[in-house]
């Protein structure tokens, strides 16, 4: 095993080969010395180029390391975490999740939850009223749940919008349905 360094420079590019005979190689984004992890960010094993893969080394666990470049210059601290807007960020994101918790209790019927749950992907403003699912306040969808149930002011925007949205849900449903019952045969 190559000597491990006492310290990682941040941005210096490191290539490692593990216990498993895997190779890693990337750029560092952290080095803690006492536990001698490494955090490499990679290229995406997805393939898409704005993403990055990050691994997590744990150096007393590798066979080889090399410094494949290393950074001389100081790298600039990284930007403060804006705590208000993450706790906000999460505070919605819990609340929204409850929303839908409770929306879908409201409802019994499987193919109404099926709706809701593709209504309120694209849309905040759903909710149900008693076996009904409201839109906008303006358009409601009775059981059976299809097109013809699509209830509200035919010449809004809301109406015509969500009625092309309940029909392509059927659609959609209507071709997995026949997609599954081909394979099945």
């Amino acid at each position: 095993m190559s000597t491990v360094s006492d310290c990682f420079t941040i941005g210096s590019i490191v290539a490692t080969k593990t216990c498993y005979n895997e190779d890693i190689e990337g750029e560092v984004l952290a080095f803690d010395p006492q536990s001698k992890m490494l955090i490499l960010k990679c290229p995406s094993s997805s393939g898409i180029p704005k993403r990055h893969d990050v691994n997590i080394v744990n150096l007393s666990l590798v066979s080889d390391v090399q410094i494949k470049k290393e950074v001389t210059t100081v790298p600039e601290p990284p930007q403060s975490l804006n705590l208000h807007r993450l706790n906000t960020r999460v505070r919605n994101s819990v609340e929204n999740k409850r929303r839908l918790v409770s929306a879908l209790s409201a409802c019994l019927d499987p193919e109404g939850q099926r709706l809701f749950l593709a209504i309120a992907r694209v849309i905040e403003d759903v909710s149900w009223a008693g076996q009904n699912i409201r839109v906008y306040n303006e358009v409601t969808i009775t059981p059976p749940y299809k097109v013809e149930n699509v209830l509200g002011e035919p010449d809004s925007k809301p109406y015509q919008y969500i009625r092309k949205f309940v029909e392509k849900h059927w659609n959609h449903r209507d071709h997995a349905a026949a997609s599954n019952s081909n394979q099945n045969q």
